[in-house]
């Protein structure tokens, strides 16, 4: 359980105001004294990620955030921190405090969240130390339009039933499809062409790579792991030829020119690109690279931080692939982690990474603000491919996606 990645975990997020008893409620759903819990206003400052299980629905991220009325200069930045959070959440939890009772606060929260179109579950907290009437609570209902439930994160009282509550809430798609297991049929053969280079970790796979052999082993399906050096050989060894090979997108070319046309081909990116977000919006960002001209700004967007290699290919590869592309200069912004700009206007050109360490709700989220601004948002593989003119073979598993690119 501790092992499954961030990106792959339903996220709970739990919002209140100061004092509400939102840390309080954490350590009672882990049932581990993770959260700071002290009666001092504010103390959660930024939010708190904790990874557990909920059974039935398996490994979540539980975020604790800083309260909703913070005050000061500071705590307004603690507010938009917590707002923020909005924008990764598959289920939002609000925690009310009997004393204070519904108040614009919780108010304009509950609209922000209905707005995202996010589950909401309910709770008002510390009903071991504040009696509440049915009428209050009755009312409280009312103005939010919500069912409550009442617990005591102390004493544990109904704690249990708002674990059930959050397994109903728990949207069935935030997963998103699946990475490569409805492209195969048990029996199959996929090759996967994994370079290992300076970027790679020392006795790992990277995560792209490690998350599709397991959805292959999970599908019945049989999965062939290759240096790019390695895989004509590996070709030539099978008795029948694969039903797919996955490649580094920056092995395309090389991958390529040694599988044979008849065989389907794609890469860990693409593939990354349907899972996590938009496939259809992120090839259209590919087709608007043809549309850069000297001297456009573009921004580069990873969803992870990490220690840049001499030849990195966010900071490197792909902005000297673009430069060569437009024959010219570009004017280039990095952002990373949690990191993404709102206003993204001034941009001709967003181009993301495979989002392995984001979920698919903050992606999501990327995808549709990228729109509203009107700027193409394309991810590295399909960048890649397109740039080396190789992405509507690439998209062979995907018509629809080739669809887009015909157009």
């Amino acid at each position: 359980m501790q092992e499954t990645p961030k990106g792959s975990r339903l996220h709970i997020a739990i919002f209140g105001r100061r004092n509400a008893g939102k840390s309080s409620l954490i350590n009672a759903l882990t049932n581990q004294d993770i959260a700071l819990v002290s009666n001092v206003p504010g103390t959660t400052t930024d939010p708190v990620y904790k990874a557990m299980e909920i059974l039935p629905i398996g490994p979540v991220m539980v975020i604790d955030t800083a309260g909703i009325d913070d005050v000061g200069d500071l705590g307004a930045l603690r507010v938009e921190r917590t707002m923020q959070v909005l924008n990764k959440t598959d289920l939002a939890v609000i925690v009310i405090d009997p004393e204070e009772g519904i108040t614009s606060f919780e108010e304009e929260l509950v609209k922000e969240i209905r707005k995202r179109n996010l589950p909401i579950a309910g709770v008002v907290n510390k009903s071991d130390t504040k009696t509440v009437s049915p009428a209050e609570l009755a009312t409280w209902r009312q103005m939010l339009a919500l069912p409550l439930l009442l617990i005591s994160a102390k004493t544990g009282q109904g704690i249990e039933e708002l674990k059930r509550q959050m397994i109903k809430l728990a949207p069935d798609d935030w997963e998103g499809p699946q990475l490569i297991g409805d492209l195969v049929s048990p029996g199959d053969t996929v090759v996967l062409v994994v370079p290992i280079d300076l970027a790679a970790p020392k006795g790992r796979l990277i995560l792209p790579q490690v998350q599709t052999i397991r959805d292959l082993l999970d599908n019945d399906a049989c999965a062939v792991v290759v240096k790019e050096r390695e895989l004509k050989e590996a070709l030539d060894s099978l008795k029948n030829p694969p039903r797919l090979v996955v490649t580094d997108s920056q092995e395309f070319m090389k991958v390529g020119a040694d599988t044979p046309s008849e065989v389907m081909l794609t890469s860990f990116s693409i593939l990354m690109a349907r899972h996590k977000g938009d496939l259809e919006t992120l090839v259209a960002g590919a087709k608007a690279i043809d549309a850069l001209q000297p001297g456009d700004k573009v921004l580069i967007a990873e969803g992870c931080t990490h220690h840049r290699q001499a030849d990195d290919i966010g900071k490197v590869k792909i902005p000297r692939w673009l430069r060569q592309s437009v024959g010219g200069e570009l004017d280039f912004a990095w952002v990373s982690g949690g990191t993404f700009p709102p206003d993204l206007t001034k941009y001709k050109l967003i181009v993301h990474c495979g989002a392995c360490m984001l979920n698919r709700r903050e992606m999501l989220y990327r995808l549709a603000i990228a729109r509203e601004a009107g700027v193409p948002i394309v991810n590295y593989g399909l960048l890649i491919a397109q740039i080396h003119g190789i992405l509507y073979r690439a998209l062979a598993p995907f018509p629809l996606a080739q669809m887009i690119l015909e157009e």
